[in-house]
């Protein structure tokens, strides 16, 4: 398989190269040249299958051309040593858990799958050096470098906004030590993916050390999160559901809810998807008026998902060729306040004893107001709810028990690099880091 840039300035790569590049030279994102839709026999089967098995066939179907069938087989079962379950919340409208795994949140797919991915192929290389880098507004740093963790030949850095991430989340990437360095950032989510980007775009960064990134830029921490659409059809399929599914999914920079159209590209029968914001409204704007106009994000409780510029926007533009109206087909949106996600936290909690996340708490909300009467709704409930403990304690006044892998992060020393949004600040610390 080959992989095009966005920008369509620059050759194609082998799937190799799209990882271990993150970023194309026109500073576009890679794409796969094609889509491929899985068999009837796979949807007629999916059921019967495990999230192992059922993500091998689309990870096949991505990467089989380029990963023999034994090595893919072994990193997506490695990947997925974690549940993903759909629990009823109340009447046509279910929860993807996706909290389930080392880090608890949805990003321990994608981050462990490109971990592995990335050294398969550093090691086809001989292992040569490779330094990751990630901007993080919560979840991302955390999945990234837990997956990372102990990789022979790869250092990451994990660039994150100063005081606009919870503690436990900061702690879950900052305590970790050994191949891990925690970038303290002067600025906003923003100003950390700007100064990725600009790392990537660096001759002489370029020329002295193997940059690649590890947000869902890259083409292996994004794909690998349609796994979970893919598992969350066949549990309602067992339960007799396979028509009219509408999947709704908090955005922040995209990824994943781009990672679940190239499911439905792909044939899974997912009727429509509801993209919801916080008040970073840009996407649901462009949705209303068909203008894309990025600007500086603003702080919310909903935090991963304060980005004012998302990335995966020009994925979903180059899936359908610009055409406004064919977005609109399939991608509803919808914004929330800070308010209005805290109500729908304590409403749900108060009425049906099921705690969001402020994430999951604007899907959830979206589907409330916009899930019509013969259509099932699932709302990607993304991240424990302990992670953001103060905030929901505040909200439902009750305590928040905090599960036992995230007490554990917690006993650990912060540790990080304090560095200013210029990308001087940046540059200077990674050549320092030369040997």
């Amino acid at each position: 398989m080959k992989y095009y840039s966005t920008n369509h300035k620059v050759s194609d790569v082998s799937l190799e190269e799209a990882v271990i590049k993150g970023l194309a030279p026109d500073k576009g994102l890679y794409m796969p040249k094609q889509i491929k839709p899985l068999p009837k026999e796979f949807f007629d089967n999916i059921e019967e299958m495990s999230f192992q098995e059922i993500s091998y066939h689309v990870a096949d179907a991505f990467f089989g051309e380029d990963i023999p069938a034994e090595d893919l087989r072994e990193i997506v079962y490695d990947t997925l040593s974690f549940d993903a379950p759909v629990v009823k919340v109340k009447k046509n409208i279910y929860s993807l858990e996706l909290f389930h795994g080392p880090t608890l949140a949805f990003k321990d797919v994608g981050g462990r799958f490109m971990a592995r991915l990335l050294g398969y192929f550093l090691k086809k290389r001989g292992n040569r050096e490779v330094n990751v880098l990630v901007a993080t507004s919560g979840d991302t740093g955390s999945a990234v470098a837990n997956g990372f963790l102990g990789v022979e030949g790869i250092k990451v850095y994990v660039l994150y906004p100063k005081g606009k991430v919870s503690e436990i989340q900061e702690k879950q990437f900052t305590t970790l030590g050994q191949n891990i360095t925690a970038l303290e950032v002067e600025g906003c989510f923003d100003d950390c993916q700007a100064l990725v980007k600009a790392a990537f775009m660096d001759e002489e960064l370029n020329e002295k050390m193997h940059l690649t990134s590890a947000n869902s830029i890259n083409i292996a921490r994004f794909l690998p999160q349609a796994f979970y659409y893919f598992y969350a059809y066949a549990q309602l399929k067992r339960m007799g559901i396979t028509k009219d599914i509408v999947m709704c999914v908090p955005s922040g920079n995209f990824g994943n809810v781009t990672a679940g159209i190239f499911g439905k590209h792909m044939g899974l029968p997912i009727k429509r998807f509801i993209a919801a914001n916080n008040a970073n409204g840009i996407f649901y704007e462009y949705l209303k008026t068909g203008v894309y106009s990025p600007r500086a994000s603003v702080c919310t409780i909903a935090n991963a998902m304060d980005v004012g510029a998302p990335s995966n926007f020009a994925r979903i533009m180059d899936l359908y060729k610009e055409e406004h109206s064919a977005i609109c087909n399939d991608i509803g949106g919808a914004t929330y306040k800070n308010d209005e996600i805290a109500e729908s936290v304590k409403t749900l909690w108060n009425e049906e004893g099921y705690l969001l996340d402020p994430h999951g708490a604007c899907a959830y909300r979206a589907l409330c107001e916009q899930l019509k009467d013969e259509e099932t709704g699932v709302f990607l409930e993304t991240a424990h709810p302990a992670k953001f403990k103060e905030t929901i304690e505040d909200i439902i006044e009750s305590p928040v028990a905090i599960p036992e892998k995230l007490q554990e992060f917690m006993k650990g020393k912060k540790e990080t690099v304090l560095i200013s949004k210029e990308f001087d600040s940046l540059k200077s610390l990674l050549l320092s880091q030369i040997e």
